[in-house]
């Protein structure tokens, strides 16, 4: 059997994913239990609208719980006051010249859960995030992307 997959989260990752799997086993199972009730109410189950999509909504509900169970059971929290800012690590920000555009960036490092690149948080397993992982400043980095190649120099190493 294969080992499960670890999630390198910070602890604020954590934090968000028990919040949000908090609200989905209170507030929503709550809210599809009242919709399947009230579309039972209308009778014949094979021509319910109602029925068939509450049950398609609770399937996927129960489908998030479980993989968000699974995520936190499999989570690998780091400890942000040990996180070393010589080289770029998961949980640091890191501020780069982007060649390509011409102007200076800064990117949270971050679990591949926590990834959220319209607010500048990127995956240490995105093609960015680990061509800068492990690099130090000053070092001149070439991240393989979709479209070609992206190059990089690290300018400053911090903490969120």
């Amino acid at each position: 059997m294969s080992e499960a997959k670890k999630y390198v989260m910070t602890y604020e990752g954590v934090k968000k994913l028990e919040k949000e799997l908090e609200y989905l086993k209170t507030v929503k199972r709550k809210e599809i239990t009242e919709k399947i009730k009230v579309a039972l109410g209308y009778g014949d189950l094979s021509e319910n609208s109602e029925y068939d999509e509450a049950k398609n909504e609770q399937a996927f509900v129960e489908g998030k719980i479980s993989q968000l169970e699974n995520t936190l059971r499999n989570a690998s929290v780091i400890d942000e006051s040990e996180i070393s800012l010589d080289v770029v690590s998961v949980g640091c920000t890191v501020k780069v010249y982007d060649y390509d555009f011409e102007e200076e960036v800064t990117y949270s490092i971050v679990g591949s859960t926590e990834a959220d690149p319209m607010n500048f948080k990127i995956s240490n397993e995105s093609p960015v995030g680990s061509a800068l992982i492990g690099h130090k400043v000053d070092d001149e980095v070439v991240a393989v992307v979709p479209n070609g190649t992206s190059k990089f120099k690290i300018l400053e190493i911090g903490r969120e």
